[in-house]
């Protein structure tokens, strides 16, 4: 397998879809969001995830946010577009039209509700990954999909499947997230998917956030991750309280 370059490493944001009265996506407002994401830090920008109600969105309305926040970002940061289902087919369309949009990478959930085995998260996984040929980030929430993907899972993933990139981890599993942290290859990223959780997985190794809290603070919020980072982590940790 070739050796993988790292996503991003620092914030990117989860980023909430504006919407006007009439419940159409508010395009003047959202670009607004990715100027100011941008301008304030973060380094990366991942529309239409769970917090960008991806799942209450249309795919049509899917496909139009993450085409608009490919056009605003223009090439500055990453966009890393939501394209999840917990049918394996309809993942892989979302997938591929989030790459005809100009997405750089995927970030797709496990199987809500199915409660898939870990062969086939595996499976799933993998199937999303031959087909779109770009990076893929898993993204593992068990309190909200009723199911875990564990550690080996992970790593097998990231061992055979060249496309996957990453895993935002938000189960909340400190010793299985040590892990993945302990044994991943080279290249691949390990970003928390809980807030209050990223101080310390950057200490244990994580290369940063997928974060919600940095909709509203996302200076202050990029600045711990890249504090903590660094090393920094006096300075991380009084804005890891204070945020």
């Amino acid at each position: 397998m070739a050796r993988r370059k790292l996503l991003f490493r620092g914030t990117g944001t989860a980023l909430v879809t504006p919407f006007k009265k009439d419940g159409t996506v508010d395009e003047v407002v959202l670009r607004e969001l990715v100027d100011r994401q941008i301008k304030a830090g973060v380094e990366a920008l991942v529309p239409v995830g769970s917090t960008g109600e991806g799942a209450t969105l249309t795919e049509a309305e899917q496909a139009q946010v993450i085409e608009m926040v490919v056009d605003q970002t223009h090439g500055r940061v990453p966009v890393i577009g939501g394209a999840s289902s917990n049918a394996t087919q309809k993942a892989v369309a979302l997938a591929r039209e989030a790459k005809r949009r100009g997405a750089d990478a995927i970030l797709t959930v496990a199987p809500f509700y199915n409660k898939p085995t870990q062969e086939g998260l595996y499976q799933h996984f993998s199937a999303i990954a031959d087909a779109v040929e770009i990076p893929i980030v898993i993204y593992n929430v068990p309190g909200r999909t009723a199911s875990n993907i564990e550690a080996g899972t992970t790593l097998r993933l990231a061992e055979e499947v060249s496309y996957i990139a990453g895993v935002k981890e938000a189960s909340g599993n400190l010793p299985q997230i040590m892990e993945i942290l302990h044994h991943r290859p080279a290249g691949f990223g390990v970003w928390s998917g809980d807030d209050n959780m990223t101080f310390p997985l950057v200490a244990l190794g994580a290369d940063g956030i997928i974060s919600v809290v940095s909709n509203e603070v996302p200076a202050e919020f990029s600045l711990m991750v890249r504090y903590a980072l660094k090393g920094k982590f006096d300075k991380a940790r009084e804005i890891h309280f204070s945020t």
